[in-house]
């Protein structure tokens, strides 16, 4: 039975280790294959790939480089006084596009008497507001990260 069974092992384990040629026919068909193919001519095989070596281990030798905590702290304040900067520039925008919506939603045109073509207008201005509305989201929870 242990025979049985490591010899089916074996031949599972044979393509693995089979190696893939290049075989071109008679009418000039390429063909890759770990097997002989008949009437074909054998052009070149190639070897299996070797094993990746992992890649080495970092080496302890060099401590991090530390910032002194006065640098870290002026940077953490450059930082926040950008991101102070970029909010209310980003909340002005938000103010405007807001205002634009709301001069759009009260412009309606003659030849949009289908609800849909009105809402379609209006879409562009809406997917401004939402994105300055993302912005200052995100600014706020940048400046939120840094207290």
């Amino acid at each position: 039975m242990r025979l049985i069974i490591s010899l089916f092992v074996l031949q599972v384990a044979l393509p693995a280790v089979a190696e893939t040629c290049k075989y071109v026919d008679s009418e000039g068909h390429i063909t890759y294959s770990n097997v002989p193919i008949k009437n074909a001519k054998k052009v070149s095989c190639f070897d299996t790939p070797a094993a990746v070596a992992p890649p080495p281990a970092a080496t302890p030798d060099k401590p991090s480089a530390r910032v002194n905590p006065t640098t870290q702290r002026k940077r953490d304040d450059e930082r926040r006084r950008i991101l102070e900067e970029e909010l209310t520039r980003e909340q002005s925008s938000l103010d405007e596009a807001k205002k634009t919506l709301a001069e759009q939603e009260e412009i309606r045109m003659g030849g949009e008497k289908n609800y849909q073509r009105v809402l379609e207008r209006l879409k562009p201005y809406q997917e401004v507001v939402e994105q300055h509305q993302r912005n200052v989201t995100a600014l706020k929870q940048e400046l939120a990260n840094l207290r």
